[in-house]
């Protein structure tokens, strides 16, 4: 799993002779009919939008991720609408890695969870398994492009685990909405992986915005 920053609103303009941050454009948005919308004090003003759930001006600024994970994770996280995505595209380049997990029991009670306690012996056999199938998958896949097998075609030969990137843009209001629910317990680890490295980028670069939602 691998996630970095790649892009975030810059505002064309300043206030107060001050460059004017993602952040400070939200606020400037939010004060579109005050006589003070170039104040540039407005951590309480974004806490009290955040306590009212005054969502709208949030969508004033956007944040791209470049996320590196499994195509068995990449699909939980298209599944969030609100967002714009390009994906690696299996069609038109060829597959290089697959990706492998660390396995945890089921838990017999909450089908969406999972927990940490396998004995030894049965983690070195699916650490193995997963080898197996990869290896073997992988050659099959590189034997049928060797074939002039279109990739299209050959992907099929490829299991969940195999390595994908997307980019991920979606506004502040978006990213909100996310990380609340994909940093919560309740998913998949390898997901919320991703989420709380995505949490740690946004508390860096919407630190005000971070704090009034508890997270910094």
């Amino acid at each position: 799993m691998q996630v970095r920053l790649i892009s975030v609103t810059t505002p064309c303009f300043d206030t107060e002779n001050k460059p004017l941050t993602a952040e400070g454009l939200i606020a400037y948005c939010a004060r579109v009919s005050s006589p003070h919308q170039e104040n540039l004090d407005y951590e309480k003003l974004l806490a009290y939008c955040i306590s009212n759930r005054h969502w709208s001006i949030f969508e004033m600024a956007d944040m791209t991720v470049e996320i590196v994970t499994s195509r068995a994770i990449a699909p939980q996280i298209l599944r969030h609408r609100s967002f714009q995505f390009q994906e690696f595209s299996q069609r038109y380049a060829k597959v290089q890695a697959v990706e492998t997990y660390t396995p945890r029991r089921q838990d017999s009670k909450n089908r969406q969870n999972s927990l940490d306690d396998l004995d030894a012996g049965t983690v070195a056999w699916f650490e193995q398994a997963q080898a197996d199938i990869a290896q073997a998958s992988m050659e099959k896949y590189e034997e049928a492009l060797e074939k002039g097998i279109a990739k299209e075609c050959a992907r099929v030969l490829l299991p969940l685990g195999t390595r994908t990137k997307l980019y991920m843009k979606g506004s502040v209001r978006s990213w909100i909405h996310y990380l609340e629910v994909r940093t919560d317990k309740s998913t998949q680890k390898e997901h919320r992986d991703i989420a709380e490295a995505i949490r740690s980028i946004f508390c860096k670069e919407f630190p005000v915005t971070a704090s009034a939602l508890g997270w910094s």
